[in-house]
């Protein structure tokens, strides 16, 4: 700061001078691109000033598929000299560039679901999910089995794999906030359902599997918290209606006249009877 109180800035803080020299080359940088047609080169957008004597100009790339992108050329030239030389070329991406999704590993990449039948998918021997099974574990499951079965298991869960997979079920859409557990009554969760099994170990209190048929969830692991209206103790009492028993009517308002043909031999009520020859 100096003694009349303003902040002074460092003499190598000092923002570098545009060269007007450099800065006019515009055809001499746009020479400089030989890598494609001269078509696809654009306008002349800036030049920038990257420091003593040395500017960068860049110029619209159409490229097709490179939208936003721009061909930087940057040139120089040496003290008390107007000659302009090239630097280097390159193509880079503007603000607005279309970028190609970021590279992930094939550890990173993998979803739920993406395992097919046939595929293998390795686990890392530094797995951190993972513990040696002889070692001794917090989760009581877990020493049962090492003590009947011997070593057991060459590899368990570890504590950051269980907690993982707790958060994981929790969040998801079998834990208390999946929409038909919100829409479920408040009463109706799955710790106090008959068809409610329990995990083993350390995970026995949060979560265990539905063994409801009817429910949207059989066969799944849920939270003691999650619900769905298929609640053991779910019950709808039937309201007892009585229905009166109405009589029988008859409708004899309307008549309709029919005209029956008569068998032959029959005699119609309006011709006189026959004489059979005897008083």
């Amino acid at each position: 700061m100096g003694n009349n109180g303003r902040v002074t800035r460092p003499a190598s803080a000092r923002a570098p001078r545009l060269d007007q020299v450099c800065a006019a080359a515009v055809e001499v940088a746009r020479d400089a691109i030989t890598e494609v047609e001269p078509t696809d080169i654009g306008d002349h957008l800036q030049a920038v000033a990257e420091g003593d004597r040395v500017v960068t100009h860049y110029f619209e790339c159409r490229m097709a598929g490179y939208r936003g992108w721009r061909w930087a050329v940057t040139v120089t030239r040496v003290p008390r000299s107007r000659h302009v030389t090239i630097c280097e070329t390159v193509l880079l991406p503007g603000p607005d560039a279309l970028l190609a999704p970021g590279w992930l590993p094939w550890q990173e990449r993998l979803k739920p679901g993406d395992l097919g039948p046939g595929d293998l998918l390795p686990t890392p021997a530094d797995d951190e999910r993972l513990a040696p099974g002889y070692l001794l574990s917090d989760d009581p499951a877990v020493e049962e089995a090492a003590w009947e079965l011997g070593l057991g298991r060459a590899r368990v869960l570890s504590r950051e794999g269980r907690a993982e997979a707790a958060q994981r079920w929790y969040d998801g859409d079998h834990g208390p906030d999946a929409a038909i557990s919100v829409a479920a009554p408040a009463a109706a969760r799955c710790g106090t359902c008959g068809f409610y099994l329990p995990l083993a170990g350390s995970l026995r209190l949060a979560f265990g599997a539905c063994g409801n048929f009817y429910a949207p969830d059989d066969g799944r692991v849920v939270s003691a918290d999650h619900g769905c209206g298929a609640h053991s103790e779910t019950m709808i009492e039937a309201a007892e209606t009585s229905v009166d028993e109405l009589p029988t009517v008859y409708d004899d308002s309307a008549v309709e006249a029919m005209t029956v043909s008569r068998a032959p031999g029959s005699v119609a009520t309006a011709e006189p009877a026959e004489p059979y020859g005897h008083p």
